[in-house]
């Protein structure tokens, strides 16, 4: 790292909207004299894709400005300016450079394709000697720590997790250890654009939706420590993460790990908190066993990079797709033969929300039954969905489609499903019944 006199750094936000636990944030502040931040509104990701689902739809998009406002607010209270702007990273950045002239850029390591496009475009701007740090800040267990090469990941979930548990070591949260605050008057005259300016109207919460939260570091610090410390519900985590209906049958903390306003790791070190004070039992462990689902599906896109959006998948299997678009549309609209497919796309439709029980039953309704380009519904649920996460997304898709990580290559019964959790019919009814009005 480099020596802190006269050194300003500008801070890349992306996928990391957070100040605690934020490498990035961090090294920059502990290493620079001046540090300035940015946040891009990528225009790219707020167009239609090649099935005609724009890419970001309303939900997420509200999302993710409440989370620019709140981050835009923490980074204030330190003496840091976040600079926001809609337009192309490539374009903004480069604005910033010519006024600042950066002598560093900090920035979580993405590689997926569409991040690594702007990413790449974003070098363009910058001398030779400009320095750029870049590091994995998403992973529970950071890939240095594995004690494999990715080339070798496991391709079975089950050998990962045994692994990792018992070779690797879960690196603690990171710090801030300069904490004066910069006293640097900048002038900045951004501002966040409103769901208007991104192509949108204004819209309230569903009553009925299961995620009525907001976006944003201190909503998702507030909401742990409800779920923890306040009703202890995380106790009770393996019993009721199933349920379909309301927000405290799971933890929901999905939304903000997808966009990084929330670390795996501070969710780790609190259930050890929660552990230490009140008990452990298998729900307190079960929640990391799904952050470890998470980290895994990370690393088969880092291991498989493009082939997970390959229709041939990871395995590079053939079967014969169909995109007949009445079966498409009938699915998105909750018209199909199964009410709980149904009861399912209505929820997600109305509220960007649907449960894991309901997304592995729909995937494998479009993938399996109506044998479905498994792609399109990879697109819809990317499109709509408050916690899309690209790795999570499309491993999950691969997973329930035959071209994954599943050994078995398992279909739903739907019906069977439902009856089992859903017994009583009553969010068939919530959502059957609301999509009439």
């Amino acid at each position: 790292m480099q020596q802190k006199q006269n050194v300003t750094s500008l801070v890349w936000f992306r996928k990391n909207l957070r100040i605690k636990d934020n490498n990035a944030l961090s090294n920059a502040i502990n290493n620079s004299e001046t540090v300035i931040a940015v946040y891009c509104f990528d225009p790219k990701h707020f167009k239609e894709d090649r099935f005609g689902f724009k890419k970001t739809e309303k939900y997420r998009a509200k999302f993710l400005i409440e989370t620019i406002i709140d981050l835009k607010a923490q980074l204030f209270n330190l003496g840091i300016p976040l600079y926001v702007y809609n337009d192309y990273p490539e374009t903004c950045i480069a604005n910033l450079e010519a006024q600042f002239h950066f002598d560093a850029l900090y920035l979580q390591k993405e590689w997926t394709k569409e991040e690594n496009d702007a990413y790449n475009l974003v070098r363009t701007v910058w001398d030779e000697d400009f320095t750029i740090y870049q590091d994995y800040d998403q992973f529970l267990y950071h890939p240095e720590d594995l004690n494999f090469e990715i080339k070798n990941l496991p391709i079975v979930f089950t050998n990962f997790r045994k692994h990792v548990e018992k070779q690797s070591k879960i690196r603690a949260e990171s710090k801030i250890f300069n904490n004066e605050k910069q006293q640097v008057p900048l002038k900045n005259t951004t501002s966040i654009p409103t769901l208007q300016d991104l192509g949108f109207e204004d819209f309230e919460n569903h009553p009925h939706s299961a995620f009525p939260l907001k976006g944003g570091e201190t909503e998702a610090l507030k909401h742990l420590d409800y779920y923890f410390f306040e009703t202890k519900k995380l106790g009770f985590y393996k019993k009721t993460r199933n349920g379909l209906i309301g927000k405290d049958f799971s933890s929901k903390f999905s939304p903000w790990l997808a966009n990084g306003s929330l670390s795996a790791k501070t969710i780790y070190y609190k259930v050890k908190e929660f552990e230490a004070l009140h008990f452990k039992n298998e729900s307190t462990y079960w929640l990391i066993f799904e952050l470890i689902w998470r980290d895994y599906f990370k690393y088969v896109s880092l291991k498989h990079a493009n082939k997970i959006f390959k229709i041939g998948g990871i395995l590079d299997k053939e079967y014969q797709w169909y995109t007949f678009e009445k079966d498409i549309q009938k699915w998105i609209n909750g018209q199909t033969n199964e009410p709980f497919v149904n009861a399912n796309m209505i929820e997600l439709q109305k509220t960007g929300w649907m449960s894991n029980r309901g997304r592995q039953n729909v995937a494998s309704y479009f993938s399996k039954t109506l044998k479905l380009d498994w792609r399109i519904g990879a697109a819809y649920f990317e499109s709509m969905l408050i916690d899309y996460d690209v790795h999570s997304n499309y491993g999950n898709w691969l997973y329930v489609s035959g071209v994954g990580n599943d050994p078995r290559d398992r279909k739903f019964n739907v019906k069977l499903q439902a009856e089992r959790y859903d017994s009583n019919g009553n969010f068939q009814r919530l959502w059957l019944q609301d999509s009439l009005f």
